[in-house]
């Protein structure tokens, strides 16, 4: 079994659940420990990974510091999706 390394470290446990999250969106297994745990999350979090798993944790990591996966600030964040319609399909329907 590969040991855990410390990639990140904050002392906004908000910001630890966040990083957490975006790495597990990226499958990258990852333990959150820190005085941030329990019922009132405040002190430091820190995030550890599987030695296997580091070097794109950190490669995860410094996208987000680089603002790789901020939103356009015209973005649509309403949740709302349009369906696609083909317009080929559609035939003679208004479209």
């Amino acid at each position: 079994m590969a040991e855990l390394v410390r990639v990140w470290a904050s002392g906004d446990a908000i910001e630890g659940e966040l990083m957490r999250a975006r790495l597990e969106a990226e499958d990258v297994a990852v333990v959150l420990k820190g005085e941030g745990e329990g019922p009132y999350r405040v002190g430091p979090v820190y995030l550890f990974v599987s030695s296997d798993d580091e070097a794109r944790a950190r490669a995860v990591l410094d996208a987000v510091a680089s603002g790789a996966y901020a939103l356009a600030d015209d973005a649509d964040v309403s949740g709302e999706v349009e369906p696609e319609v083909d317009a080929e399909v559609a035939g003679d329907r208004d479209v």
